[in-house]
């Protein structure tokens, strides 16, 4: 892995750059320095933000000097790395095609198989959760099956719906709000990965693993009812 370096973002803000590829190793580095810069408690930090393979370090100008504050970090980031810790496994239900997954049977028909074997391959890994964004609880996944993968949509449809579970070149997303999309839509979950006015708003963090688990649209409505009323249908499971 290259040594991370420091990238100015004007007098408010640093970015400390581990690589640029999609890689696990990056991105525990990521978020092993986040942990450390939180745990240390440095003068004028605001917020911290993962990424795939990067943390940006918003400050108050008023109470910390960039450049100070960056080589600490820095210096935070040179320490040995500890094995990750506290990282959630979730087994999120996903009811697979049809009006839940309008693009499963196009994907299937792209690599010459059948729907139902697109629908095991992207339901038996484990998937890392590398960041949330560029919407609240967008959760970015790696771990697709590489038969899977498939360049995004030509045009981005307008909207998609909450709950999306979709693919987009090597990637997978669970998506939390309506929004638009030109990833692949295979399917839906009825998991709020971002719910205001719940305990807790955000239910997916950098680090988490993911399964999807395929079920009936039978149970759909039972479930969706139980999210909306603010359970958590996600399964919390031992990784």
């Amino acid at each position: 892995m290259p040594d991370p370096r420091l990238l100015p973002c004007g007098d408010t803000a640093f970015t400390v750059e581990f690589g640029d590829a999609i890689d696990a190793g990056v991105n525990a580095a990521v978020l092993a320095l986040e942990a450390r810069v939180l745990a240390a408690g440095l003068p004028g930090v605001l917020e911290t933000v993962p990424t795939y393979r990067s943390l940006t370090v918003h400050l108050d100008p008023l109470a910390a000097d960039p450049a100070e504050t960056g080589a600490a970090v820095l210096r935070l980031a040179d320490a040995d790395s500890a094995a990750e810790a506290g990282r959630r496994h979730w087994r999120i239900p996903v009811v697979y095609g049809g009006d839940f997954g309008i693009d499963l049977e196009g994907v299937a028909a792209h690599h010459g198989i059948t729907a139902e074997e697109v629908i095991a391959r992207h339901s038996a890994p484990d998937y890392r959760i590398f960041m949330i964004g560029f919407l609240p609880g967008y959760a970015y996944l790696g771990g697709l099956d590489p038969r899977l993968a498939l360049s995004r949509r030509p045009a981005p449809r307008p909207v998609t719906p909450a709950g999306t579970i979709s693919i987009g070149g090597p990637q997978a997303l669970v998506a939390s709000i309506a929004a638009p999309s030109g990833w692949h839509l295979l399917g839906r979950t009825p998991v709020r990965s971002f719910k205001p006015g719940r305990d807790p708003v955000f239910l997916f963090e950098p680090g988490d693993t993911v399964r999807f688990e395929p079920i009936p649209e039978s149970r759909w409505g039972e479930l969706d009812r139980a999210a909306a009323a603010g359970e958590i249908v996600a399964e919390r499971v031992a990784p």
